[in-house]
């Protein structure tokens, strides 16, 4: 080999010239590449975005973490006119009486049994509802079924607790329906029925929020690489098949997240169906854990008590929330952190 055809080797000793990164009027200082930005240079390239959401962080801040303060009245005997530094701190004395009360854990039951029927019914209706939106192929009908799905989300509970009982009165539509196809013989009252009970709140929540909740669902299926249902017709494939191997799939993150996001709510299902579907013939059917707070708590001026129901909600949300997401970091599913 040539003599000018030999690599260049570095010679020990000699000094290494500095690099575009190491050079400054420092020395030391590393310099940013051309297409690396700090952070605050971020921030100002942001800085439409950040005072956009600046409102919403503050109500998060004001309306959710400041009244966590409000904790502190579960570890005490707490009285109303009392100044703070002068009431009476009782340690976990409201904790005890709550877990020692037969009729808690009574609530607690009906919650999980509603909660974890609505979540279950409620995620399949809202996948359903959006699969059959997205096959339709007239867009005029399309539009009109997706804007009447929305409205009965934004119907007060005291409009569609009227139309439930009316609907499953002994005289409603729903009995004479079923008389008149020879299911029953006799009318049934629904609504005396405890057994019934939590299928008729079930039922009533799919109604209301089905629409709503397939929002999401639906936008997810929108975002589907349409090329991927034109070779799955090359292919043969029909519509059942391309909506079983490739809309399904592709909205699976999707719903984990939502599933997720779900599971830490199932027991915040709050109490207003409950108490305006409830009568004192299924009450002990009907009471759910926010009833049995603002009845055996605020009702009772039992403030202390009622706080301790709350805060063992949030703990169980949480402990919810995380079983959920490590469970789907397992799997490898789509996940909230």
């Amino acid at each position: 080999m040539s003599d000018n055809l030999a690599p260049v080797s570095q010679q020990v000793g000699r000094p290494v010239a500095p690099t575009i990164g190491q050079t400054g009027k420092k020395g030391n200082k590393p310099q940013y590449s051309p297409g690396e930005k700090s952070f605050w240079k971020k921030v100002k390239n942001q800085k439409a975005l950040i005072f956009m959401s600046l409102p919403f962080v503050i109500w998060l801040i004001i309306f959710r973490y400041v009244p966590v303060f409000g904790w502190t009245m579960a570890f005490q005997d707490y009285k109303p006119q009392t100044p703070f530094f002068e009431q009476e701190w009782v340690g976990f004395k409201h904790f005890r009486d709550l877990f020692n009360e037969q009729t808690f854990y009574r609530a607690l039951e009906n919650t999980l049994g509603m909660g974890i029927l609505g979540l279950i019914f409620g995620t399949l209706a809202a996948i359903l509802f959006a699969l059959l939106l997205n096959e339709m192929r007239f867009n005029k009908f399309k539009k009109f079924t997706q804007t009447v799905s929305y409205l009965p989300h934004f119907v007060s509970w005291v409009i569609v607790a009227n139309i439930v009982i009316t609907m499953l009165s002994i005289s409603g539509p729903v009995n004479n329906l079923l008389m008149s196809i020879g299911i029953i013989d006799n009318p049934i009252n629904f609504m005396a029925r405890p057994n019934m009970f939590w299928g008729v709140v079930t039922a009533a929540e799919v109604w209301k929020s089905t629409g709503w909740n397939a929002i999401i669902y639906f936008a997810a299926m929108a975002g589907i690489d349409p090329q991927l249902y034109e070779a799955a017709k090359v292919d043969g494939a029909s519509r059942w098949r391309q909506m079983w191997h490739i809309t399904l799939p592709s909205i699976r993150p999707v719903i984990i997240v939502l599933l997720i996001l779900n599971i830490g709510n199932l027991i915040n299902i709050g109490f207003e169906k409950q108490m305006l579907l409830g009568n004192n013939i299924v009450s002990e059917r009907a009471l759910v854990i926010d009833l049995y707070a603002l009845n055996y708590g605020i009702g009772m001026f039992r403030y202390s008590f009622g706080t301790a129901i709350g805060i063992f909600k949030s703990v169980i949300s949480v402990v919810l929330i995380l079983i959920a997401n490590t469970f789907a970091r397992k799997i490898g599913e789509g996940r909230v952190f």
